[in-house]
């Protein structure tokens, strides 16, 4: 795990390796990394049959000098991620094509939001019922949020980006590391059984 951290993070393959010589105090070939990186990418964001609804909305993230918008999913059992997606607008497009990608890896399921009028206008193309967050579904949300802003207010939400024109970044060093944080998040929740102190909620469909 502390290999695919410090590879996320944009090291190579080899300085992964070399760092976990210090880390570790024994020697891991780049191959190995690669290699569990290889098997990260394999490994479920989150269960299908346990999903019962998407709880959505967006944050501003900095990448670079630019800014962009970070799209979060969760269910409303254990506040679990259910997907991430990282866009440079906020409109009906984005927001449908992200709900899109739900919908293929969990199925249809009613989907809860903001008063954003992009969810549900996406939501009437894709045919699934939208509802406003109640002040569960809100405070559910807003906990995931905090969360992952107090664990990168070391950047103070922002992500250095090696390219030398922001244009030229693809943004996938930053989902990967998004997308490694999230899965050590669904890790830590689910083995620890925290629902952040709340009640478990069930959503009816």
């Amino acid at each position: 795990m502390y290999s695919l951290y410090l590879y996320f993070l944009g090291l190579s393959l080899r300085n992964t390796s070399k760092a976990l010589v210090i880390f570790k105090d024994e020697k891991r070939s780049y191959v190995s990394v690669w290699n569990w990186i290889q098997r990260f990418a394999e490994y479920p964001i989150y269960k299908r049959k346990r999903v019962t609804a998407f709880i959505i909305d967006e944050t501003v993230i900095q990448i670079g000098s630019q800014h962009f918008w970070l799209w979060i999913a969760i269910e409303p059992i254990h506040s679990s991620v259910l997907g991430i997606y990282i866009s440079e607008e906020r409109n009906m497009l984005v927001a449908e094509k992200f709900i899109s990608s739900l919908v293929e890896k969990y199925g249809r399921h009613p989907v809860y939001t903001d008063g954003g009028t992009w969810y549900h206008e996406a939501c009437n193309v894709l045919k699934l019922k939208h509802y406003l967050h109640s002040s569960i579904e809100k405070s559910l949300m807003e906990r995931v949020n905090q969360y992952f802003k107090d664990r990168t207010e070391n950047f103070d939400d922002y992500y250095p980006c090696m390219q030398q024109k922001d244009s030229e970044c693809n943004l996938f060093h930053v989902y990967n590391w998004i997308q490694f944080f999230v899965s050590m998040y669904n890790y830590t929740i689910t083995n620890n059984n925290n629902d952040f102190g709340l009640k478990k909620v069930r959503i009816l469909s």
